[in-house]
Protein backbone atom coordinates (compact mmCIF):
# COMPACT_ATOMS: atom_id res chain seq x y z
CA UNK A 1 0.00 0.00 0.00
CA UNK A 2 1.35 3.53 -0.79
CA UNK A 3 1.71 5.91 1.73
CA UNK A 4 0.26 9.46 1.05
CA UNK A 5 4.11 10.81 1.61
CA UNK A 6 4.89 8.80 -1.64
CA UNK A 7 1.73 9.83 -3.26
CA UNK A 8 2.24 13.56 -2.68
CA UNK A 9 4.91 13.52 -5.30
CA UNK A 10 2.29 12.96 -8.00
CA UNK A 11 0.71 16.43 -10.17
CA UNK A 12 -1.93 17.49 -7.31
CA UNK A 13 -3.79 18.97 -9.74
CA UNK A 14 -5.00 15.70 -11.33
CA UNK A 15 -6.13 14.37 -7.96
CA UNK A 16 -9.13 14.59 -5.44
CA UNK A 17 -8.41 16.47 -2.28
CA UNK A 18 -9.45 15.46 1.01
CA UNK A 19 -9.46 17.55 4.54
CA UNK A 20 -9.24 15.33 7.34
CA UNK A 21 -11.04 16.98 10.35
CA UNK A 22 -10.73 15.69 13.89
CA UNK A 23 -12.72 16.55 16.24
CA UNK A 24 -13.60 15.82 19.89
CA UNK A 25 -14.29 17.07 23.33
CA UNK A 26 -11.75 19.37 24.94
CA UNK A 27 -8.65 17.08 26.35
CA UNK A 28 -9.27 14.28 24.06
CA UNK A 29 -6.14 13.74 22.72
CA UNK A 30 -7.33 16.05 19.01
CA UNK A 31 -4.17 17.77 18.66
CA UNK A 32 -1.59 14.75 19.28
CA UNK A 33 -3.53 12.54 16.61
CA UNK A 34 -3.57 15.70 14.45
CA UNK A 35 0.30 15.92 14.14
CA UNK A 36 0.80 12.05 13.98
CA UNK A 37 -1.88 12.30 10.72
CA UNK A 38 0.39 15.56 9.67
CA UNK A 39 3.45 13.92 9.29
CA UNK A 40 2.00 10.51 7.69
CA UNK A 41 0.40 12.42 5.22
CA UNK A 42 3.31 14.68 4.69
CA UNK A 43 1.08 17.87 5.19
CA UNK A 44 0.00 20.47 7.24
CA UNK A 45 -2.47 21.54 9.82
CA UNK A 46 -5.50 23.84 10.26
CA UNK A 47 -6.32 25.14 13.35
CA UNK A 48 -10.22 25.19 14.07
CA UNK A 49 -10.44 26.17 18.00
CA UNK A 50 -11.75 29.77 18.00
CA UNK A 51 -9.97 30.23 21.56
CA UNK A 52 -6.66 29.47 20.02
CA UNK A 53 -6.62 31.80 17.75
CA UNK A 54 -5.64 34.09 20.39
CA UNK A 55 -1.92 35.15 20.97
CA UNK A 56 -2.30 36.77 24.73
CA UNK A 57 -4.05 33.02 25.45
CA UNK A 58 -1.54 30.40 25.85
CA UNK A 59 -2.28 28.31 28.91
CA UNK A 60 -6.36 28.21 29.35
CA UNK A 61 -7.23 27.45 25.71
CA UNK A 62 -4.52 24.32 26.32
CA UNK A 63 -2.80 25.48 22.77
CA UNK A 64 0.44 23.34 21.03
CA UNK A 65 2.98 23.51 22.65
CA UNK A 66 6.37 25.40 21.22
CA UNK A 67 7.37 21.40 20.67
CA UNK A 68 4.08 20.38 18.76
CA UNK A 69 3.99 23.55 16.75
CA UNK A 70 7.51 22.52 15.14
CA UNK A 71 6.42 18.87 14.03
CA UNK A 72 3.91 20.20 11.80
CA UNK A 73 3.04 23.69 9.64
CA UNK A 74 0.45 25.12 11.67
CA UNK A 75 -2.18 27.59 10.69
CA UNK A 76 -4.61 29.85 12.56
CA UNK A 77 -2.82 29.51 15.89
CA UNK A 78 -2.17 32.61 18.19
CA UNK A 79 -2.86 34.69 14.45
CA UNK A 80 -5.07 37.15 16.23
CA UNK A 81 -5.05 39.22 18.97
CA UNK A 82 -8.03 39.54 22.09
CA UNK A 83 -8.72 43.11 20.83
CA UNK A 84 -9.88 41.59 17.20
CA UNK A 85 -12.76 41.48 15.86
CA UNK A 86 -12.65 38.19 14.29
CA UNK A 87 -16.16 35.83 13.53
CA UNK A 88 -16.48 32.58 12.29
CA UNK A 89 -17.43 34.14 9.03
CA UNK A 90 -14.29 35.64 8.66
CA UNK A 91 -12.64 32.39 9.67
CA UNK A 92 -14.82 30.69 6.89
CA UNK A 93 -13.07 32.75 4.22
CA UNK A 94 -9.61 32.51 5.75
CA UNK A 95 -9.69 29.46 6.04
CA UNK A 96 -11.11 28.33 2.26
CA UNK A 97 -8.13 30.61 1.50
CA UNK A 98 -5.44 28.74 3.13
CA UNK A 99 -6.84 25.80 1.71
CA UNK A 100 -7.09 26.58 -1.74
CA UNK A 101 -3.32 27.09 -1.32
CA UNK A 102 -2.23 24.17 0.42
CA UNK A 103 -3.95 21.83 -1.78
CA UNK A 104 -1.84 23.26 -4.40
CA UNK A 105 0.86 20.80 -3.55
CA UNK A 106 -0.57 18.45 -1.31
CA UNK A 107 -3.72 16.12 -1.77
CA UNK A 108 -4.64 16.03 1.88
CA UNK A 109 -4.92 18.40 4.77
CA UNK A 110 -5.78 18.10 8.04
CA UNK A 111 -8.07 20.11 10.28
CA UNK A 112 -8.46 20.07 13.90
CA UNK A 113 -10.46 21.77 16.59
CA UNK A 114 -13.28 21.81 19.07
CA UNK A 115 -15.35 24.62 18.28
CA UNK A 116 -17.67 22.79 16.33
CA UNK A 117 -19.69 26.16 14.35
CA UNK A 118 -16.04 26.88 13.19
CA UNK A 119 -16.14 23.38 11.64
CA UNK A 120 -18.71 23.71 9.74
CA UNK A 121 -17.92 26.77 8.82
CA UNK A 122 -15.46 25.41 6.99
CA UNK A 123 -16.78 21.67 5.69
CA UNK A 124 -20.50 23.00 5.28
CA UNK A 125 -20.08 27.01 5.10
CA UNK A 126 -22.38 29.16 7.30
CA UNK A 127 -25.99 28.87 6.99
CA UNK A 128 -28.16 31.85 5.97
CA UNK A 129 -29.87 33.61 8.80
CA UNK A 130 -32.94 36.13 8.53
CA UNK A 131 -32.41 40.07 8.66
CA UNK A 132 -32.72 40.84 12.37
CA UNK A 133 -34.48 43.93 14.27
CA UNK A 134 -31.61 45.86 15.04
CA UNK A 135 -33.29 46.89 18.65
CA UNK A 136 -33.49 43.47 19.95
CA UNK A 137 -29.43 43.12 20.62
CA UNK A 138 -29.22 46.57 22.39
CA UNK A 139 -31.86 45.59 24.69
CA UNK A 140 -30.40 42.00 25.45
CA UNK A 141 -27.34 43.61 25.94
CA UNK A 142 -28.92 45.68 28.57
CA UNK A 143 -30.32 42.64 29.99
CA UNK A 144 -27.17 40.96 30.24
CA UNK A 145 -25.93 43.44 32.12
CA UNK A 146 -28.72 43.75 34.58
CA UNK A 147 -29.86 40.31 34.82
CA UNK A 148 -26.56 38.10 34.17
CA UNK A 149 -26.30 35.29 31.22
CA UNK A 150 -28.10 33.11 33.24
CA UNK A 151 -31.28 34.87 32.50
CA UNK A 152 -30.61 35.01 29.03
CA UNK A 153 -29.89 31.13 29.02
CA UNK A 154 -32.97 30.74 30.67
CA UNK A 155 -34.58 32.73 28.24
CA UNK A 156 -32.98 30.69 25.34
CA UNK A 157 -34.23 27.46 26.71
CA UNK A 158 -37.38 28.84 26.85
CA UNK A 159 -37.34 29.91 23.51
CA UNK A 160 -35.02 27.32 21.24
CA UNK A 161 -34.34 24.04 23.60
CA UNK A 162 -32.14 22.73 20.70
CA UNK A 163 -30.19 25.90 20.37
CA UNK A 164 -29.86 25.80 24.31
CA UNK A 165 -27.98 22.47 24.37
CA UNK A 166 -25.83 22.42 21.56
CA UNK A 167 -23.89 26.14 21.11
CA UNK A 168 -21.42 27.45 23.36
CA UNK A 169 -24.24 28.37 26.36
CA UNK A 170 -21.51 30.30 28.24
CA UNK A 171 -20.25 32.80 25.51
CA UNK A 172 -22.81 35.89 25.95
CA UNK A 173 -22.61 36.48 22.16
CA UNK A 174 -23.57 33.52 21.04
CA UNK A 175 -26.58 33.59 23.36
CA UNK A 176 -27.53 36.80 21.95
CA UNK A 177 -26.93 36.31 18.54
CA UNK A 178 -29.33 32.95 19.08
CA UNK A 179 -32.13 35.05 20.99
CA UNK A 180 -32.00 37.53 18.54
CA UNK A 181 -32.78 35.42 15.47
CA UNK A 182 -35.44 33.79 17.64
CA UNK A 183 -36.84 37.09 18.50
CA UNK A 184 -37.12 38.21 15.34
CA UNK A 185 -37.98 35.71 12.91
CA UNK A 186 -40.09 34.22 15.63
CA UNK A 187 -38.42 30.90 14.51
CA UNK A 188 -36.11 28.92 16.64
CA UNK A 189 -32.47 29.91 16.32
CA UNK A 190 -31.76 25.99 15.53
CA UNK A 191 -34.59 25.91 12.49
CA UNK A 192 -31.81 28.09 10.46
CA UNK A 193 -29.04 25.49 11.03
CA UNK A 194 -30.34 23.49 7.94
CA UNK A 195 -28.70 25.07 4.75
CA UNK A 196 -27.76 22.82 2.28
CA UNK A 197 -23.79 22.21 2.31
CA UNK A 198 -21.91 24.90 0.21
CA UNK A 199 -19.85 23.56 -3.08
CA UNK A 200 -16.16 22.57 -1.45
CA UNK A 201 -13.40 22.01 -3.81
CA UNK A 202 -12.50 19.01 -1.51
CA UNK A 203 -14.07 16.20 0.18
CA UNK A 204 -14.28 15.99 3.81
CA UNK A 205 -13.52 12.61 5.86
CA UNK A 206 -14.53 13.22 9.68
CA UNK A 207 -12.94 11.58 12.36
CA UNK A 208 -13.92 11.98 16.16
CA UNK A 209 -12.38 11.45 19.17
CA UNK A 210 -13.92 10.00 21.96
CA UNK A 211 -13.40 7.92 25.51
CA UNK A 212 -15.72 6.89 28.32
CA UNK A 213 -17.50 9.70 30.05
CA UNK A 214 -15.43 9.00 33.17
CA UNK A 215 -12.50 9.09 31.47
CA UNK A 216 -12.78 12.21 29.47
CA UNK A 217 -13.74 13.98 32.69
CA UNK A 218 -10.24 12.72 34.22
CA UNK A 219 -8.37 14.13 31.72
CA UNK A 220 -10.33 17.41 31.63
CA UNK A 221 -9.53 17.55 35.10
CA UNK A 222 -6.07 16.38 35.27
CA UNK A 223 -5.25 19.32 32.13
CA UNK A 224 -6.94 21.89 34.44
CA UNK A 225 -4.60 20.77 37.41
CA UNK A 226 -1.67 21.30 34.55
CA UNK A 227 -2.97 24.75 33.59
CA UNK A 228 -2.88 26.10 36.88
CA UNK A 229 0.77 24.65 37.71
CA UNK A 230 1.97 26.21 34.38
CA UNK A 231 0.91 29.48 35.54
CA UNK A 232 -2.50 30.03 34.37
CA UNK A 233 -3.30 32.64 36.93
CA UNK A 234 -0.52 34.74 35.88
CA UNK A 235 -1.68 34.91 32.30
CA UNK A 236 -5.29 35.67 33.28
CA UNK A 237 -3.46 38.31 35.68
CA UNK A 238 -2.17 40.04 32.90
CA UNK A 239 -5.42 40.45 31.33
CA UNK A 240 -7.48 41.23 33.75
CA UNK A 241 -7.60 45.05 32.29
CA UNK A 242 -9.44 43.58 29.43
CA UNK A 243 -11.73 41.09 31.08
CA UNK A 244 -14.58 43.32 28.93
CA UNK A 245 -13.46 41.93 25.92
CA UNK A 246 -15.52 38.99 24.39
CA UNK A 247 -12.69 36.77 23.84
CA UNK A 248 -12.03 36.37 27.73
CA UNK A 249 -15.31 35.25 28.41
CA UNK A 250 -14.76 31.99 28.30
CA UNK A 251 -13.97 28.72 30.80
CA UNK A 252 -11.16 29.38 32.56
CA UNK A 253 -10.70 32.88 32.33
CA UNK A 254 -13.63 34.39 33.68
CA UNK A 255 -13.92 32.00 36.74
CA UNK A 256 -10.10 33.38 37.59
CA UNK A 257 -11.62 36.96 36.87
CA UNK A 258 -13.35 36.84 39.91
CA UNK A 259 -10.35 35.40 42.28
CA UNK A 260 -8.39 38.07 41.21
CA UNK A 261 -11.13 40.95 41.82
CA UNK A 262 -11.49 38.85 45.35
CA UNK A 263 -15.14 37.31 44.70
CA UNK A 264 -13.96 33.84 45.06
CA UNK A 265 -11.26 31.44 46.09
CA UNK A 266 -8.82 30.08 43.97
CA UNK A 267 -9.99 26.24 44.88
CA UNK A 268 -13.39 27.25 44.55
CA UNK A 269 -12.74 28.70 40.64
CA UNK A 270 -10.20 25.68 40.03
CA UNK A 271 -13.43 23.30 40.73
CA UNK A 272 -15.97 25.96 38.42
CA UNK A 273 -13.37 25.53 35.22
CA UNK A 274 -13.63 21.95 35.89
CA UNK A 275 -17.23 21.35 36.56
CA UNK A 276 -17.73 24.22 33.26
CA UNK A 277 -15.03 22.79 31.38
CA UNK A 278 -16.90 19.11 31.35
CA UNK A 279 -20.11 20.43 31.15
CA UNK A 280 -18.63 22.77 27.52
CA UNK A 281 -17.22 18.58 26.34
CA UNK A 282 -20.70 17.16 27.10
CA UNK A 283 -22.29 19.82 24.27
CA UNK A 284 -18.83 19.35 21.84
CA UNK A 285 -19.92 15.73 21.76
CA UNK A 286 -23.79 16.40 21.44
CA UNK A 287 -22.71 19.07 18.65
CA UNK A 288 -20.45 16.48 16.62
CA UNK A 289 -22.59 13.65 16.91
CA UNK A 290 -24.94 15.19 14.53
CA UNK A 291 -22.61 14.30 11.93
CA UNK A 292 -23.52 9.96 10.95
CA UNK A 293 -20.56 10.26 8.56
CA UNK A 294 -18.29 10.93 11.24
CA UNK A 295 -15.57 7.44 11.79
CA UNK A 296 -15.01 7.64 15.95
CA UNK A 297 -12.21 6.19 17.23
CA UNK A 298 -11.38 5.91 20.99
CA UNK A 299 -8.61 7.80 21.82
CA UNK A 300 -6.38 4.53 22.76
CA UNK A 301 -6.64 3.35 19.25
CA UNK A 302 -3.73 2.95 17.84
CA UNK A 303 -2.76 4.84 15.06
CA UNK A 304 -2.22 2.39 12.11
CA UNK A 305 -6.24 2.14 12.35
CA UNK A 306 -7.19 5.36 11.96
CA UNK A 307 -4.78 5.65 8.98
CA UNK A 308 -6.11 2.75 7.35
CA UNK A 309 -9.26 3.56 7.73
CA UNK A 310 -8.99 7.32 6.37
CA UNK A 311 -7.33 5.65 3.42
CA UNK A 312 -10.10 3.24 2.44
CA UNK A 313 -12.42 5.87 2.76
CA UNK A 314 -10.53 8.17 0.40
CA UNK A 315 -10.87 4.81 -2.12
CA UNK A 316 -14.24 4.34 -1.62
Amino acid sequence: MLSFAIIVAIDCTMMSKYLIAIVGPTAIGKTALSIKLANYFNTEIISADSRQFYREMSIGTAAPTKTELASAPHHFIHHKSIEDNYSVGAFERDAIAQLDQLFKTRPVVIMVGGSGLYVDAVTKGLDEFPEVNPKIRPDLNEKLQSEGLEALQFQLKQLDTKAYETIAIDNPHRVIRALEVSISSGKPYSSFLTSETKQRTFETITIGVTADRELIYDRINNRVDVMIKDGLVDEVEALLPKKQLNALNTVAYKELFNVLEGEWDLEFAISEIKKNTRRFAKRQLTWFKRNKDTLWFDTETDINQVIEAIELAIKA
